[in-house]
């Protein structure tokens, strides 16, 4: 019988740090616009549509990768090749979580709830996307890029420049380390014609390529500092979510992918958090 921690282990929630700090800064942005007076209510109904959303995506591509999951020897130990949690029991756990969702969508208020559709289309339809794309990677970094954004529209009911370049660096931030991690699976990926950009133009170069992607991200973070109401907190979030970005380049050669991990979950996860933390911080003693 599957527990929740099974469940738990399926979607590797601990990788919600991904995504979670980015729409709390969306959240305290939008907070900070709306007179600085937080709304728990509203808030809790954030973090659970970030769950419920992250649960649904990751529980579908566990689902979807059932097969490839059981040839790879890396992926083999997951759950469904396991056979801890059946095929049918993770598709019911995914469509219990995208109703969640949009119940969740729904009590924000009007817009999210329209909006929650297509947000589960973008988000589940990356798990579709190495089959016909090598920009799969993109894809993934698009699903997460929606935190910001529709935790700014929790709050405020309407688009703004600022919590958009903040989605345009989670973009090209997760595309840019997902990118790293699928090192692992290059020869994997080349056997069973899996499209991704580590098969497709070799290690060397999709090291490259992640590398100008965080430029890209890196420059989104500047150009956010300079149009919002940020001062010396911001910067110094900003130079330690820089220093930690270049630190995963430095430690993952096209040689050497025993650091991928630390690269991927340990770096990225604390430079999300400590920039997140740097950020509402800022907000608040501007307020």
């Amino acid at each position: 019988m599957s527990g929740i921690k099974d469940y738990f282990s399926l979607v590797k929630i601990s990788h919600t740090i991904f995504s979670m700090p980015f729409a709390m800064i969306g959240f305290f942005l939008a907070v900070r616009e709306n007179d600085g007076d937080v709304n728990y209510i509203t808030l809790f109904l954030v973090i659970l549509a970030v769950l419920f959303a992250r649960n649904a995506a990751m529980g579908f591509n566990r689902y979807i990768d059932r097969d490839f999951d059981e040839k790879n020897p890396r992926t083999s130990v997951r759950e469904i090749p396991r056979a801890i949690i059946t095929p049918r029991s993770a598709l019911l756990f995914v469509i219990l979580n995208a109703i969640l969702f949009m119940a969740t969508a729904a009590f924000i208020n009007t817009l999210c709830l329209i909006l929650s559709p297509i947000a589960l289309v973008v988000v589940l339809g990356y798990s579709f996307t190495k089959r016909f794309t090598y920009l799969s990677h993109v894809f993934l970094g698009l699903g997460l890029a929606l935190a910001p954004i529709g935790a700014y529209l929790a709050v405020t009911g309407q688009f703004n420049l600022l919590p958009l370049l903040f989605s345009f660096c989670v973009l090209f931030w997760v595309a840019g380390f997902d990118i790293i991690y699928a090192l692992q699976d290059i020869d994997f990926d080349r056997q069973e014609q899996l499209k991704s950009i580590p098969a497709s133009i070799g290690a060397r170069n999709s090291l490259v390529l992640s590398a100008f992607f965080h430029l890209v991200a890196l420059a989104m973070l500047v150009l956010a500092g300079l149009t919002g109401p940020f001062s010396m907190l911001y910067w110094i979030g900003l130079g330690i979510f820089t220093l930690l970005v270049i630190y995963q380049h430095v430690i993952v050669r096209p040689n050497d992918f025993s650091r991928v991990n630390l690269a991927f979950a340990t770096l990225n996860g604390f430079a999300s958090i400590l920039f997140a933390a740097f950020v509402i911080a800022d907000l608040y003693t501007s307020w």
